[in-house]
């Protein structure tokens, strides 16, 4: 039942909080649980939550008493990240961890770099992982009743594994070896035909589909081989994000004006993720994710695939692998996790992971919801 694993997730004692992510958690020495009122409020809420907005239902809990956390995606990484951690023993134990299993120092990456051995997919979607889960401990010693009354969680495309470690549903150690197979398999996939993605900004006079159609035409008749330019990431109101091959966003860029686009700032990641051009790490992730023991998640934790919350295990392991294929829809996501009637209040927003940009986009989709929000930085 959710509401009993609720509770032993709880039951972790906070020196061991890093062992409810590894598969061997239920090893890991327990203690009398203090926090069943908290883990009950949760279970209540997440109940409330599930039901229709005009339904009548019980006297609620107060939505501010309770928390929202986000994970950021790849991108984010920067050499020097996690530095201001490692003052956490959690967060020590995270990388001591990581290093364990992947069988490489993963922290001096994150340290010193060199920032275009970061910046490598392989690198990079490990160390951000890595580095949120280390911020989630600092969440967790400074604000324990964050995690405590934590409803829903969700993360920008690799960040949404990270949610799903969170949410119980992946253990820590199996999600690294997942990453590290997604990240290598997409690396080739960006070896066998040069992508990028750029940030896009336009009005509403811009028709952004017909300019990436023409983009895609012109590869074409300049001899690119199945090439393709489509919207990746879903952000804000007239922001998305446009990846494809590099010729493709050469040519939105060199005419960007008679397109009607505004700005494009090229994102710091080695190929088009989330379009076709990713289909060949599709069967490698599929595979390893086969034999995973997944796990229910013990709270909410949204798609990027349709901006909807998880089911189940079952459920993961159908939705996850069309992630690396299909857009990020963030924009849909958030307007689903801060749905509420009209005057009620929201839970207070947690940003855990390198940089500030989740939070950002929240202001520009939802201003009274990110009136509540933190970074908690990698």
């Amino acid at each position: 039942m959710l509401i009993s694993r609720l509770l032993r997730k709880q039951r972790i004692s906070g020196n061991l909080s890093w062992s409810r992510w590894s598969s061997d958690a239920a090893k890991a020495t327990t203690e009398a649980n203090p926090l069943e009122a908290s883990a009950e409020k949760r279970q209540q809420l997440i109940s409330e939550l599930a039901e229709p907005l005009d339904r009548k239902s019980r006297p609620a809990i107060d939505p501010k008493e309770t928390s929202i956390i986000l994970f950021p995606g790849q991108g984010t990484q920067y050499v020097g990240m996690a530095k201001d951690l490692l003052r956490f023993p959690g967060a020590r134990r995270i990388f001591e961890l990581a290093n364990e299993v992947l069988k490489f120092d993963l922290l001096k990456i994150c340290l010193e770099g060199p920032r275009e051995k970061l910046n490598r997919t392989e690198h990079a979607q490990l160390a951000v992982m890595v580095s949120s889960l280390a911020a989630l401990e600092q969440l967790r010693e400074e604000r324990p009743k964050a995690i405590e009354t934590c409803v829903a969680a969700a993360g920008f495309s690799l960040g949404e594994i990270t949610a799903l470690v969170f949410a119980d549903a992946i253990p820590f150690d199996k999600a690294l070896r997942l990453v590290q197979v997604r990240a290598t398999a997409m690396q080739a996939a960006c070896d066998r035909a040069a992508g990028a993605m750029a940030m896009t900004l336009y009005g509403p006079d811009t028709n952004l589909g017909e300019a990436c159609a023409r983009a895609q035409q012109w590869c074409v008749d300049k001899g690119v081989e199945s090439p393709y330019c489509g919207i990746a990431n879903y952000m804000y109101p007239h922001c998305k994000v446009v990846a494809g091959n590099v010729e493709a966003l050469e040519f939105l860029e060199q005419n960007a004006k008679a397109l009607k686009i505004r700005r494009m700032k090229r994102l710091a990641v080695s190929g088009a993720f989330h379009t076709p051009l990713m289909q060949s790490a599709v069967e490698p992730f599929t595979k390893a994710l086969k034999s995973v023991r997944l796990q229910d998640p013990v709270i909410r934790v949204y798609s990027n695939v349709d901006g909807k919350p998880y089911r189940n295990a079952k459920h993961i392991l159908t939705q996850l692998p069309k992630q690396i294929l299909r857009p990020v829809k963030w924009e849909q996501t958030l307007h689903e996790m801060y749905e509420r009637k009209q005057g009620a209040d929201f839970p207070r927003t947690f940003e855990c992971g390198p940089g500030k940009g989740l939070v950002q986009v929240l202001e520009k989709v939802n201003a009274k919801a990110a009136q509540t929000s933190f970074n908690v930085t990698a």
